[in-house]
């Protein structure tokens, strides 16, 4: 790895049995850079963030982190390297307020080692989290139950358990699904930020007009192959993703 990289893939492969889920995909990614991946349902977008996180191992190839191989370790050291992912579907505590639900990212042996095991009032940092992802302290939302939240509160709520990890590089998986325009729009200024703190970002999404307003690069996937990587102009030009993937989204 070079100096300028903090995640490097190189050649990862995985198979389900007879079936390939992805094949020799590579890349790397800066400090401060958003990597966009797009692509059709069961292109192996889902798959290429589960083997970066090792919640799936791979049958081939290697990812490096801060000039570390990681791809033998397990979910939980790769968070404690500075690793942080949402998922597409949010499985919070249903029961528990949503400000109880950033417990495990608080507990978490990561943040034990950064706050040298002095963590100070949780409950205080997770409502500070909450307010800075849009929970309205004063209507008391982060209060309530979290089975109680509408989608997009949800959403809100896994980028917060993400955050407060302080992590290096944030993997996002369809933040903006299910999310209104005005919902995506006052969370870009979030992510905008986690940026300016020098934090890299990989998101898959489907709202591509909502990614490359922001996205450095796009990855394309289809078969889980990648078939493109560039700006967001140069992917939309490609011949391969049009006919592959974008179809009559290219026009």
């Amino acid at each position: 790895m070079s100096d300028t990289q903090l995640l490097k893939v190189d050649n990862l492969s995985k198979s389900f049995g007879g079936v390939r889920a992805l094949h020799h995909v590579s890349f790397d990614l800066k400090p401060g850079e958003l990597l966009g991946v797009i692509g059709p349902n069961g292109s192996g977008k889902t798959t290429l963030v589960n083997l970066i996180t090792r919640f799936v191992k791979p049958t081939s190839g290697t990812v490096w982190f801060k000039g570390k191989k990681i791809s033998h370790l397990p979910p939980y050291k790769i968070v404690r390297l500075g690793v942080a992912r949402t998922f597409q579907m949010v499985k919070p505590f249903y029961n528990l307020p949503a400000f109880k639900n950033m417990i495990i990212s608080l507990y978490s042996p990561r943040m034990k080692q950064l706050a040298g095991g002095r963590y100070g009032d949780r409950d205080a940092v997770a409502l500070d989290l909450l307010e800075e992802v849009g929970f309205e302290r004063d209507a008391h939302v982060a209060y309530k139950l979290a089975g109680a939240l509408p989608q997009g509160y949800l959403k809100r709520l896994e980028l917060a358990k993400a955050i407060a990890l302080e992590p290096d590089l944030f993997i996002l998986d369809e933040l903006f699904s299910g999310l209104s325009l005005a919902e995506v729009a006052s969370i870009v200024p979030i992510i905008e930020k986690m940026r300016i703190a020098g934090k890299a970002i990989i998101m898959i999404e489907h709202r591509l007009k909502e990614l490359f307003r922001i996205a450095d690069r796009v990855i394309v996937m289809n078969y889980g192959e990648k078939i493109a990587d560039g700006t967001s102009k140069d992917v939309m030009e490609s011949e391969a993703v049009k006919s592959a993937y974008l179809g009559t989204e290219a026009d």
